[in-house]
């Protein structure tokens, strides 16, 4: 790490919001800063100076007030970090000069001043700051190494190491007595028994070094999640986010959603727990506007975002140190020398086609995405003007992108099919009325839970009332990526227990947030386990439920007003709770890949199963697959007899870039001279239940879909190029 260092920089800050061990945990400006030069080697000391600094939210907290006894007015007349932070450098420097020395270390009371204060908020306000605060001593845990026996170095603080060291309290201002204190336990260190050595200083790294993850194992207590990320964020950013903290290398994963986009979340990795426990302190803090959530995460988790097993990802990325840029809305016929031209000489990509890496579905076809390697950051900031330039009739989206990334787009792409399908049940049925879904006001919603609640802490939360919820009546609420949302709902064991509940419970606290509580009817439940809303205006159905979203040929079935079957099946820990459909005829494809029906001994299990639109958010514990009535039962198998279940002839299509507010009506339209019907054709949903800029065409013939691809694709739709191809 380092020698034996002879000079040091005892140095103290103090901020505007909380000082001592949560230090820089509230996010507020530095205010105050002390130090004294100490020569070791010849026992001397320097002059103790104190500077003001002037932050730029000259609001201070009551305890700092109390802890500094500073005012709004004294800061108001005090200069600028920037400043400050070149007036201690002078002093430092002719200090040292008398001193007969040129080189020195901080050391302070802590990792925090550095890490947590000095770092974050230089960055913010764009300062460069001096090589001498890239590293430091920890004044606890040079303590802790003369003496061991006196507990954790972090739990250690000034007056715990002056008592044992039986020194006496020193007196004076906010930071004098601080910096005097330290001085004193540096000099009792130093001297008999301890004879200690200043060696092994921290450092702070001042880069982020990108790079694949290469270790098989990954310490969980390493490793957070941070979550409401901007969706453009890129690795530098977020290693921007935690400046002062070292991150491991390659160790920022961005995560993506279903369709390969970024969900506004990375797993970071740092190089130790102590980073990752002060880079928790940065909970809530901000980047740009949004304020950035910040959650512990486990070594699994990251791995399975970094980790690829694909020889391409590998080879691709065995060039360390590039810059990695991706490319978004390629043509499906663009090929590498496309991709050099559009770039250009401006930007010359790392060993030409050998820098360009383009992701196929498993069957070879292009997805539109493709990622280039780029030997400096000057390169890619030029490639980035080309942001939404235009190749063959399309506009290209380019962003900075990450070795995580790459490998979680290829594996996502290589290792899932096009046209998913559903395991078997393999559970037992479990005969017992679930969820009711009549208009009776029997339920109540809680929202703003905290995402580590567990139904522990729900019932809990819920006292006295835990006796009145039915069995099995908590259901969590996930969102799209299978996560707490905040929201739960609990079936009670009447209106008039629901209303109590909501009456006595709501915003109440749960750990340190309260959570509001609404009586609401089993519908209203449903609905939103099935994926839909509930606003202000009333209910928003789930996605699922749109007509849009039923394929041609598939009708709904009319289901129970007010009860699910009681012989319904449960099943854990995963769950699909969906609308039962009756098998009609339809195409050639579409069979396999909207609806599947197990085979049971005892029961007939049905469900709705669409590739293209996700499962949605419910609880790990509610109805997956519903067993059909006796009438239901007999009604699917008059159904099946009548058509026998033979597949029409026919052909799909498949549209991409779609504006988003695109309907039947404007694909009828675009596909005028076909005299198509409005039910062959379905326009797909995300997550969000939002159109996804996608649609699926039936065609009578596989000779129409391909002389409609030929003649069509290319066109526009309000300004914005299709693409089609046969599926």
């Amino acid at each position: 790490m380092a020698s034996h260092s002879d000079t040091l920089v005892v140095f103290f800050g103090a901020t505007a919001g909380a000082n001592g061990a949560k230090l820089g945990s509230d996010e507020r400006e530095l205010i105050l800063l002390v130090w004294q030069i100490v020569d070791l080697q010849n026992n001397k000391f320097g002059e103790t100076h104190r500077c003001l600094v002037k932050p730029d939210n000259l609001e201070l907290s009551e305890q700092c007030k109390e802890d500094t006894g500073l005012s709004v007015e004294e800061l108001s007349r005090a200069e600028p970090l920037d400043r400050v932070l070149q007036q201690f450098q002078q002093s430092i420097s002719s200090e040292l000069k008398s001193l007969g020395r040129n080189s020195y270390v901080l050391c302070t009371d802590g990792p925090q001043l550095v890490r947590q204060v000095i770092h974050p908020e230089a960055s913010k306000k764009n300062l460069v700051l001096a090589d001498c605060f890239y590293s430091f001593f920890d004044l606890r845990k040079e303590f802790h190494k003369c003496c061991p026996d006196t507990g954790s170095a972090r739990d250690q603080t000034l007056s715990s190491m002056a008592e044992f060291l039986t020194l006496s309290a020193e007196e004076g201002e906010k930071g004098i007595c601080e910096v005097k204190t330290m001085v004193a336990i540096i000099v009792q260190l130093l001297s008999e028994p301890w004879n200690h050595k200043f060696a092994n200083f921290e450092t702070v790294k001042c880069k982020f070094e990108t790079g694949a993850c290469k270790s098989e194992v990954v310490d969980s207590e390493t490793v957070i999640r941070a979550r409401g990320l901007p969706w453009q964020s890129s690795d530098q950013d977020i290693a921007r986010f935690f400046k002062g903290l070292n991150i491991a290398k390659g160790g920022v994963a961005l995560c993506l959603n279903a369709q390969g986009r970024r969900n506004g979340e990375a797993l970071v990795r740092f190089v130790d727990q102590e980073h990752r426990d002060l880079a928790l302190e940065r909970h809530k803090h901000h980047m740009g506007s949004r304020y950035i959530e910040v959650y512990k995460a486990t070594g699994d988790e990251f791995l399975k975002i970094v980790g690829g097993t694909s020889n391409e990802v590998v080879q691709f990325l065995s060039k360390e140190n590039q810059v990695i840029i991706r490319m978004r809305g390629l043509p499906f016929t663009a090929t590498a020398d496309d991709v050099l031209g559009f770039l250009g000489t401006d930007c010359p990509v790392t060993d030409g086609k050998e820098g360009l890496l383009f992701v196929k579905y498993p069957d070879g076809r292009p997805t539109g995405d493709a990622f280039v390697l780029f030997a400096c950051e000057e390169y890619a900031q030029n490639a980035i003007k080309k942001h939404k330039e235009i190749l063959g009739k399309r506009y290209i989206e380019l962003f900075r992108s990450t070795a995580a990334e790459v490998q979680q787009v290829l594996n996502r792409y290589l290792s899932t099919p096009l046209i998913s399908t559903l395991p078997p049940p393999v559970l037992p049925i479990i005969t017992q009325p679930f969820i009711t879904t009549g208009n009776t006001r029997d339920c109540v919603r809680l929202r703003g839970l905290p995402y580590t609640a567990s139904i522990e802490d729900i019932l809990e939360f819920m006292g006295e009332f835990t006796v009145d919820i039915k069995p099995h009546g908590v259901h969590m609420v996930l969102n799209q990526q299978g996560r707490p949302s905040g929201d739960a709902f609990i079936q009670m064991k009447s209106a008039e227990r629901a209303f109590l509940v909501a009456q006595k419970c709501h915003k109440k606290m749960m750990r340190d947030r309260y959570v509001e509580v609404f009586q609401c009817s089993g519908e209203e439940m449903s609905f939103v386990l099935m994926g839909g809303t509930l606003n202000r205006s009333g209910l928003s159905p789930p996605p699922c439920k749109l007509p849009c979203l039923s394929p041609p040929g598939y009708a709904a079935f009319q289901t129970a007003p007010t009860v699910i079957p009681a012989d319904a099946a449960l099943y854990q820990p995963q769950a699909i709770l969906a609308s039962p459909r009756t098998p009609q005829p339809t195409t050639a494809t579409l069979p396999q890949t909207v609806a599947y029906y197990p085979a049971q001994a005892h029961a007939q299990l049905y469900m709705n199963y669409t590739t293209y639109y996700p499962s949605p958010p419910v609880s790990p514990t509610t109805v997956s697959y519903f067993a059909a009535p006796g009438s239901v039962a007999a009604a699917v198998a008059a159904q099946a007899s009548q058509s026998q279940m033979l597949p029409q002839p026919g052909a799909l299509v498949r549209m991409q870039g779609l504006p988003y507010n695109t309907g039947v009506k404007e694909i009828l339209s675009f596909f005028q001279g076909y005299q198509l019907h409005p039910d062959s054709i379905l326009v797909l949903y995300n997550f969000s239940g939002q159109r996804s800029g996608e649609a699926l065409v039936t065609f009578p013939s596989l000779e129409m879909a391909k002389q409609a691809v030929a003649e069509r694709s290319g066109r526009t739709i309000a300004g914005r190029y299709i693409d089609l191809f046969v599926v």
